[in-house]
């Protein structure tokens, strides 16, 4: 567990070596996501890559400390810009790239946007939002009908949150509120990038289509990376994860020099 500033804590892991001694990747989950929920991705991109890997899970999920519910719209902002710096601050982190999942990535493109943070040299974003398309809300609306039919979706969350029903109501209820849908739009973040990017994407997303990768490059004045992967969904790392540990290790050599933390 890491602690926060303000007393709350939160649900942390590390694979592989420590900030000082080696660049670290940050991860970031996706919405229904937590520590365990990323599998054997974090060991794999270790092994691949040679840098540190920390997880960990936000306020209300996996873990980590409770979030009170409702989650109000700004919600991704404030991990962005108030809790990741802590994190960071708090588990030593030096140089890294933040690797964001869905939610996550929106989380990562909104920190190096609007975030002075020397220590952020670049973002890997899977399957991130930078609108709210009428697919992403209809999936958010099916994962709700989902919960509400039966009692299987808790029962797959369960094991990784030590509150599932906040975990998915905190997100859930979030993005369904007009007030988020009407309101989310990080192009302006793009816009005020200055370190580069790689987005992956699936062509077969159910949450997003590949116009998000678009607004991306439009939009972000830095270097924008894009791979779009035929007949995969929304968890490219789970579903292509080769291809993506092949892309990310490509990025890397680009924008974190070899040598410590």
């Amino acid at each position: 567990m890491i602690g926060l500033p303000d007393g709350r804590r939160l649900e942390a892991q590390w694979w592989g070596p420590g900030p000082e001694a080696a660049p670290s990747l940050v991860l970031l989950h996706q919405g229904l996501g937590s520590v365990s929920f990323w599998g054997e991705f974090p060991a794999r991109l270790a092994a691949a890559t040679g840098c540190g890997v920390l997880a960990y899970s936000r306020l209300g999920y996996g873990q980590s400390d409770p979030r009170p519910l409702p989650w109000q719209p700004g919600y991704l902002h404030d991990e962005a810009q108030i809790v990741l710096p802590r994190l960071l601050d708090a588990a030593g982190v030096r140089r890294c790239v933040l690797l964001g999942h869905s939610d996550g990535g929106s989380i990562a493109a909104i920190h190096a946007g609007t975030v002075e943070d020397a220590r952020v040299r670049g973002a890997v974003l899977l399957a991130p939002h930078f609108i709210v398309e009428e697919i992403t809300r209809a999936g958010v609306q099916v994962a709700r009908a989902r919960w509400e039919a039966s009692g299987r979706m808790r029962e797959r969350l369960a094991p990784h949150h030590r509150d599932p029903d906040l975990a998915f109501h905190g997100w859930n209820d979030a993005w369904l509120d007009p007030g988020f849908a009407d309101g989310f739009d990080l192009r302006p973040e793009l816009a005020a990038l200055r370190v580069p990017l790689l987005i992956i994407q699936g062509e077969a997303d159910i949450y997003g289509t590949p116009e998000q990768l678009r607004i991306a490059e439009r939009a972000a004045p830095a270097l924008v990376e894009t791979l779009l992967l035929p007949g995969i969904g929304h968890a490219p790392q789970e579903e292509a994860p080769e291809a993506v540990l092949a892309a990310v290790r490509g990025f890397l050599a680009k924008v974190l020099p070899p040598g410590p933390g």
